[in-house]
């Protein structure tokens, strides 16, 4: 049998046309299969007993095997069954690759294992987790892949899942990248990510992607270059803009409204953008608070009280007249500084400390959203569960309150003034602010271990209060300190997030 040597750092094509194409015959498989070993190819993906044994019969490259099947009663579909195996195996597979995510099967992983460990054959386990990878090591599987990252429920993302890889290199073993490696750059970031192999499909063997692909970008070239309307809706201010790219052509702001959720409320916030109809194709709302689907409601009644399933995105999108794309405000920003900020490029955290405190994770490529809207929430963060939460005690909201039950009054504005004249009131506070801060930010490079903690807000942006933060980093051993970096896109941030974000959706 093949070694998994022959494999290492080398392109394995997935041979695999649209089902029911016209490029969908066995005949064709076999031509794309020489094709790929043409190219330089290492190995093959082929699915279809049919297919594997006339590819074997044809071609010397090593093949991974496996069987699609839709299943009334399992939502798995790669291999699920031990005949599969066994026909696999007889057809000349070297490999055989099965669905081994935690979700309801006909046959049990372990059992489809034993089967492909009695055939003589390597073992890959598709994954989409790092909690999968976890228990497929653990059960001696050969190869590690990231095949069903993304597809195993929710909308499935636009980027490659590099953190997965990543986490699939720390267990150790050969390591596959699989799932959306549509570009060179995308392949070439996978190796440097830990992957032993990348496999590519569509961007190889489907025609039919490809082409609308280029069709599609193709189509939109004459619309491309209109801006993209953002709202940014926060808990003192809310502002709409027109944005290209990075930059914010057009910007307008207001108090945010009362009545929040009320036909008027909505009228009125559609209406900042009134007189620039025409000239957007799409539009995104990066909004304080939670978004749970398609429904809107607050995280903290005290930074802005949103009634409970406030359906923001389907009454704005109803008056804007155009697709409308919904995000935290906080992740808007975090996205906004990894796309065109302080952050580009890397693994990084956002955190915004302004009238609250919030955040956003982008890791692999990938907007952190977590299962219920809540990835990177830093605001709510109560350290060992009790107390206040950080942006009680971080915010600008904190801040003032604070001020008042020292027995002064104003805003978190007035009292940066008065510490900055150096009045002992006001710096203590400042200083206890941003010790606060420092502390969470340094739980949070524990936790993630970003590359860059980019800090932005109307606060966390003040000189006088970065100052303070980096004082109380001092403290903290150097390896244990986080990189950070000041947001390059100050209070736009959210805008220029949001629309590329609302960008990125159309065009998927």
């Amino acid at each position: 049998m093949v070694s998994l040597s022959s494999l290492d750092g080398g392109l394995i094509a997935s041979c695999q046309p649209v089902p029911d194409g016209p490029m969908d015959t066995t005949s064709t498989i076999v031509a794309m299969a020489l094709a790929a070993q043409a190219g330089g190819a290492r190995g093959l993906r082929i699915e279809g007993v049919a297919n594997v044994a006339a590819v074997t019969a044809a071609c010397d490259l090593p093949v991974v095997g496996i069987v699609k099947r839709d299943l009334d009663a399992f939502p798995i579909r790669i291999t699920p069954f031990l005949q599969d195996v066994r026909d696999l195996a007889a057809a000349g597979a070297q490999i055989i690759a099965v669905d081994a995510t935690q979700r309801e099967r006909p046959v049990s992983v372990p059992e489809l294992l034993a089967e492909i460990r009695r055939c003589g054959r390597y073992a890959m386990a598709d994954l989409s987790t790092q909690a999968e990878a976890q228990e497929a090591k653990a059960l001696g599987f050969d190869i590690l892949g990231t095949t069903l990252s993304g597809y195993t429920g929710g909308p499935v993302p636009q980027e490659p899942d590099l953190a997965l890889v990543a986490q699939c290199r720390r267990l150790g073993g050969f390591v596959v990248a699989e799932g959306r490696y549509n570009s060179v750059d995308a392949a070439v970031r996978a190796i440097e990510a830990g992957a032993s192999a990348v496999c590519v499909g569509s961007a190889l063997t489907r025609l039919e992607h490809v082409t609308h692909w280029f069709a599609a970008a193709i189509a939109r070239a004459g619309t491309q270059e209109r801006p993209v309307l953002a709202f940014d809706i926060g808990g003192t201010k809310t502002a709409a803009a027109l944005v290209r790219g990075g930059a914010v052509l057009e910007r307008r702001e207001v108090p945010t409204l009362p009545r929040i959720g009320t036909p008027q409320w909505f009228d009125r916030v559609a209406a900042l953008a009134g007189d620039w109809h025409g000239r957007y194709a799409q539009a995104g709302i990066a909004a304080t608070g939670l978004f749970e689907g398609d429904m809107w409601s607050a995280l903290n009644t005290g930074t802005l009280d949103i009634p409970a399933g406030t359906p923001l995105r389907a009454e704005l999108e109803a008056r804007l007249g155009c697709p409308v794309a919904a995000l935290n405000d906080a992740q808007a920003a975090a996205w906004g500084e990894y796309a065109w900020g302080a952050g580009r490029g890397c693994d990084m955290a956002f955190v915004t400390a302004s009238s609250g405190v919030g955040g956003g994770v982008v890791l692999g490529g990938r907007l952190l959203q977590g299962a219920r809207g809540l990835a990177g929430s830093l605001g709510q963060w109560r350290g060992l569960g009790t107390g206040p939460r950080l942006e009680e005690r971080a915010s600008g909201f904190a801040v003032a309150g604070a001020a008042l039950a020292a027995g002064r009054g104003g805003d978190s504005r007035s009292v940066f003034a008065a510490a900055q004249a150096g009045e002992a009131w006001a710096t203590q506070i400042v200083e206890e602010t941003a010790r606060h801060l420092a502390g969470a930010l340094v739980d949070l490079q524990l936790i993630l271990d970003p590359q860059h903690i980019v800090l932005g807000g109307g606060i966390g942006l003040l000189p006088l209060f970065r100052e303070r933060i980096d004082a109380a980093l001092e403290a903290v051993p150097e390896r244990l300190r986080p990189s950070l970096r000041t947001a390059a896109l100050g209070a736009d941030a959210g805008l220029i997030g949001m629309a590329d974000h609302a960008r990125r959706t159309a065009l998927r």
